[in-house]
């Protein structure tokens, strides 16, 4: 029998003036034909400070009322320090019993930039060069984030769901097998028409990747500017499309990055970031931000990877403050972190290629389990991993520090 140090509670977890923290992309570097640059492409993680004071009562409101995602909590004794922590996660507890599958509205939308300096990215855009199997809007459509596709962890059959369901039901495993097979949260995804976004002078930059053996271009832009335009202009500006906090809108781009300042913005060495999850306002509202990327100048970064980073993360941790004990030095995090975001432990570690339907094979980000975080052991996840390909085999271990 496996111990579970952990209780399930109802509600939704507890949120008093907190930040959304958003987490971002690889942690890698950048490569040309002489070898690795010395300055690696610097990835971190940024906290957003959400638009208004929201108590726990105010979120139990808003999830009993549909206002914003449907969300579940959860209560758990960490042995590692014996200390408790609350948190929330997307859909429905996989500890109870019932109907226990969740769908939830996601729409993807296209952002084309327009740099100050004339360059243009725009997902929806054919791309013969860079993308000759189709945009990155339709090849998102189809990617295994989206559709279902069959998924095995090991020897287990998980299910034919997409992945970010496939991963949390082996996240919770000995659960959801023991209950049947009736534990999903799918996206049920619209795609929206690219949305032209005219990025201000100062706030944008277009750079050639020639020199690095990389294809086409790649932009930057200033996300002190993006991040906040998202919420106050264009994210609200969606709602006569069905875009509001019930909802999850994923924000594309195509092999643009950001940085956390225009003065920041350089061509090369890089210093930025794919992508964040995020989360603002009452009732919250929860958004990723996704760079498709297409370049060839980061390994482990192609197609739809990041954008399995972001919806993973916003799963498991939708506002970014599910607390957990410290852990760090691994995947992206240099140091210690203390929150529960299953992509940045394994930054850069893919599954093997998932082919769908269409013949194009699509990157996936391996993510690491709550009882990894948690260090719980045995794990609850299949095969008593700690991560959905089995890389981690062990917990997280000590408290970072």
């Amino acid at each position: 029998m496996k111990t579970r140090y952990f209780a399930v509670t109802c509600g939704v977890f507890l949120v008093l003036a907190v930040s959304a923290v958003a987490t971002h992309g690889q942690n890698a570097a950048v490569s040309d034909s002489s070898g690795t640059i010395a300055s690696p492409l610097r990835w971190y993680s940024r906290s957003f400070p959400l638009a208004s004071r929201v108590t726990r009562e105010m979120v139990r409101k808003a999830v009993a009322a549909n206002a914003t995602v449907p969300m579940w909590s959860y209560s758990v004794t960490s042995p590692v320090d014996n200390n408790s922590y609350s948190g929330v996660m997307v859909g429905r507890s996989p500890f109870f019993h019932g109907a226990r599958t969740t769908s939830v509205p996601a729409y993807i939308v296209p952002i084309k930039i327009n740099m100050p300096d004339g360059g243009v990215f725009d997902p929806s855009a054919p791309d013969s060069a860079c993308s000759p199997k189709g945009t990155a809007v339709v090849l998102t459509q189809q990617s295994p984030i989206m559709q279902s596709t069959p998924f095995s962890m090991g020897s287990t059959d998980v299910g034919s769901t997409q992945y970010i369901d496939a991963f949390q039901r082996g996240n919770f495993w000995t659960d959801v097998v023991t209950t049947g097979d009736s534990y999903h949260t799918m996206l049920s995804p619209v795609t929206l028409n690219a949305i032209t976004v005219n990025v201000p002078a100062g706030s944008g930059l277009t750079c050639s990747l020639a020199q690095y053996n990389g294809c086409g271009n790649i932009g930057f832009i200033d996300n002190s500017w993006f991040d906040p335009y998202l919420q106050n202009t264009l994210i609200p500006s969606l709602a006569a499309q069905g875009v509001n906090a019930a909802t999850f809108p994923m924000i594309l781009l195509y092999n643009v990055w950001q940085v956390s300042s225009s003065s920041e913005l350089q061509c090369f060495p890089p210093n930025g970031f794919f992508s964040y999850h995020n989360a603002y306002g009452y009732p919250p509202q929860t958004y990723s931000v996704d760079a498709y990327d297409t370049t060839g100048v980061l390994s482990n970064t192609g197609n739809v990877s990041v954008l399995s980073h972001e919806v993973g993360e916003w799963m498991d941790d939708p506002l970014g403050t599910n607390p957990t004990p410290a852990w760090g030095k691994v995947g992206q995090v240099t140091g210690c972190q203390s929150n529960l975001e299953v992509g940045d432990p394994l930054t850069g570690t893919l599954l093997p290629p998932v082919t769908m339907p269409n013949g194009f094979a699509y990157d996936l980000q391996e993510l690491a389990f709550f009882s990894w975080f948690y260090r719980q052991s045995p794990s609850l996840g299949v095969n008593d991993w700690f991560s959905d390909n089995g890389t981690f085999s062990t917990d997280a271990g000590a408290v970072c520090s």
